[in-house]
C-alpha cells in the first residue's frame, strides 16, 4: 500500500530530529525555553510576573514561583470564561478534565492549539516513528488502530470553550493521518457510560483487522475480555491475527504484563510504553529491550526537577534545570508548557537511568507514597513487589490500594493491602511472604522498619470482591477515562470507604 511507504518516509525524517535532541539536549531545551518566554510576554500572566525582564533561566526561576494546580486556578478560570492571552497567547478553547488521583474536585487543564499539535499529536506520531525505527518494514497502516480512550463526552464550558477527558479531546480533533485508520467510530469512542461503551466497542471492532491497540492496561484488559467473551475465542490473535502492537500508559504495566501474555500470544507481539497526561506528553519507550523512557525534549515543554529528598511543594528551595540532574535520584517533575502552565509541579516523580540521552523510569507521585513510619515506600516499589509475588504464585491482580494501619498501644504498625485478584494466588500465605520479602529487598527504609517487627509487621492482605474498585469509582463519579484507584495513601480515608463498601456489598 503506497500510504505505508509515504508514512515510513515521514517517520524516518522525524527520527533525524529525535536524534538531534538525543545528542544535543541542552541546546534544544535552551532554544525552547526562550521561545516559551517570548510567547509568555504576550500574556496577562507574563505581564504580572515581569517576563520582559527575564533574560535567562536564573531570572526566570527568581521571577516566577512554583505552582500547584490550585495556584493557577484563577488564571485558568479567566481563560475558561473566554478571556484571551491569559496564560498563552490567543484564545484557549479546550480544557482537559483531570481528577488527579485523590482530589474530589476535577482539574481543568488548558489545552492550546500548540499543545495539541506540537505535543500530544507529535507524541503519538513519534511513538510510531520510534516503533518503525526498531521494527523496520512494518505496514501498520494496512490495518485498524483501536483506541481505548476516555469515556467523557465533550462538554461546553462557555460560548466557545469545551472540556472533556484529554483522550476525548484528542479523538475529537485528530489529524487526518491518525483518523484515517482509527476505530471505533467517534459516536462510540466518545460515549460517557463506560460499561455501555465497552460493550459497543467490542461488538463494533471484532470484525476489524486491528494491528494496533492503544490504551490504559486495566481498561484495555476489560475490553479484551469482553471481546473474547463475545467471540468465544481463546486469545486476541484469534480475533485479530495481524495485531502486533499495544501502546500503553497511565499506570505501571508490570502487574499486567503476565495477563497480557495470556491474552495475546507473544510471537510477533510488541509493547511500547508512553508517559503522557493531560498536562503534556513526556516520554516514550525508544528501545526494544528496555522499559526505560526517552524524555521528549522538543514538544514545547521546558523541564525542571526537584530532588524528592528536599521536596517541599511550592516552597522547595532546590530546583534545577535538566542539565543539572543526576542518575539514580528521585525527582519531582516541574513543567513549563505551550499549554500555558508555568513552573507547574506535575505531581509525578521519575528517576533518570542515563543523561545522554535522558532516559528515565516513573517512580510514583509526590503525594502517592507511604511514609507513615519513615519507610518512604513509593509506587515503583509496590508495583515491582506485587509483580514478583504474582509471578511466583501464579496470581493475577486487577487492582489494589495500600494504606497504613497505625501503631496502637504496644502493637506495631503495618501496611494494609486491599487487592482485587483476577486469579487468586495458589498459596495466600506464601504470596504475603514473597510480597514482604521483595519490598524489603527493594526499599532499605522499609526493610529497616520491618526489622524484628519492631515498627512494622508483615503486610495485612484483604481480598477485595470482584468489582469493588469499579463500584467505588462509579459511586465517586470517576468510572472510566483517566481515573484510577490511588495506589498508596498516608491515611485511611480511602481504605475505610472501600471496607465500608465491602460490608454493604456483602
Amino acid at each position: 500500500m503506497p500510504f505505508n511507504s509515504i508514512f515510513a518516509w515521514m517517520m524516518k525524517k522525524r527520527i533525524h530530529q529525535i536524534d538531534l535532541f538525543r545528542k544535543y539536549p541542552g541546546e534544544v531545551q535552551e532554544e525552547l525555553f526562550f521561545d516559551l518566554i517570548e510567547h509568555g510576554r504576550e500574556t496577562e500572566f507574563g505581564q504580572h510576573y515581569g517576563f520582559n525582564t527575564i533574560k535567562d533561566y536564573a531570572s526566570f526561576a527568581s521571577s516566577v514561583p512554583l505552582h500547584h494546580y490550585e495556584d493557577l486556578t484563577e488564571w485558568i478560570e479567566k481563560a475558561i470564561e473566554g478571556k484571551q492571552s491569559v496564560l498563552w497567547p490567543g484564545e484557549t478553547k479546550w480544557f482537559a478534565k483531570s481528577s488527579g488521583t485523590t482530589g474530589s474536585r476535577s482539574k481543568l487543564i488548558p489545552v492550546t492549539k500548540e499543545s495539541l499539535e506540537n505535543c500530544h499529536y507529535k507524541g503519538g506520531k513519534d511513538l510510531l516513528a520510534l516503533y518503525y525505527e526498531n521494527h523496520p518494514n512494518r505496514k501498520l497502516y494496512n490495518g485498524r488502530h483501536l483506541i481505548v480512550g476516555g469515556s467523557a463526552q465533550i462538554n461546553q464550558l462557555s460560548n466557545d470553550s469545551y472540556f472533556g477527558d484529554l483522550s476525548a479531546i484528542i479523538v475529537k480533533n485528530l489529524p487526518w493521518w491518525a483518523e484515517i485508520r482509527r476505530t471505533p467510530a467517534k459516536e462510540i469512542a466518545l460515549l460517557s457510560e463506560w460499561e455501555e461503551k465497552i460493550e459497543r466497542m467490542a461488538h463494533s471492532t471484532i470484525n476489524d483487522d486491528v494491528y494496533i491497540i492503544a490504551g490504559v492496561p486495566s481498561w484495555t484488559m476489560v475490553l479484551a475480555n469482553k471481546v473474547l467473551e463475545i467471540t468465544g475465542k481463546n486469545n486476541l490473535k484469534e480475533v485479530w491475527p495481524n495485531l502486533e502492537l499495544f501502546m500503553h500508559g497511565g499506570v505501571s504495566f508490570d502487574p499486567y504484563r503476565e495477563q497480557f501474555s495470556r491474552l495475546i500470544p507473544q510471537e510477533g507481539m510488541n509493547y511500547v510504553e508512553t508517559y503522557n497526561a493531560s498536562e503534556g506528553f513526556f516520554g516514550i519507550q525508544d528501545q526494544k529491550d528496555s522499559n526505560e523512557l526517552l524524555l521528549m525534549l522538543d514538544y514545547g515543554i521546558f523541564y525542571e526537577f526537584i530532588p524528592m529528598e528536599s521536596f517541599e511543594g511550592v516552597t522547595s528551595k532546590v530546583v534545577m534545570p535538566l542539565d543539572q540532574v543526576e542518575p539514580n535520584v528521585n525527582y519531582a517533575v516541574v513543567i513549563t508548557t505551550n499549554g500555558g502552565l508555568w513552573r507547574y509541579i506535575l505531581g509525578d516523580t521519575i528517576r533518570f537511568t542515563s543523561v545522554l540521552p535522558y532516559r528515565f523510569v516513573i517512580t510514583g507521585r509526590t503525594k502517592s507514597f507511604i511514609n507513615a513510619f519513615g519507610e518512604e515506600l513509593i509506587v515503583e516499589n509496590t508495583e515491582k513487589a506485587l509483580a514478583q509475588a504474582c509471578s511466583l504464585t501464579n496470581a493475577q491482580v486487577r487492582d489494589y490500594t495500600v494504606a497504613p494501619c497505625f501503631m496502637k498501644d504496644r502493637e506495631s504498625g503495618a501496611h494494609e493491602w486491599l487487592i482485587e485478584f483476577i486469579v487468586e494466588p495458589e498459596d495466600k500465605e506464601r504470596f504475603n511472604l514473597l510480597l514482604d520479602e521483595e519490598l524489603r529487598r527493594l526499599n532499605s527504609d522499609y526493610d529497616a522498619k520491618r526489622s524484628n517487627n519492631f515498627i512494622l509487621k508483615r503486610p495485612k492482605i484483604i481480598l477485595a470482591p470482584r468489582g469493588l474498585f469499579d463500584q467505588w469509582l462509579r459511586a465517586s463519579g470517576k468510572l472510566g477515562g483517566q481515573n484510577k484507584i490511588p495506589r498508596l495513601s498516608n491515611n485511611r480515608e480511602l481504605m475505610e470507604q472501600l471496607l465500608l463498601l465491602m460490608e454493604e456489598l456483602n
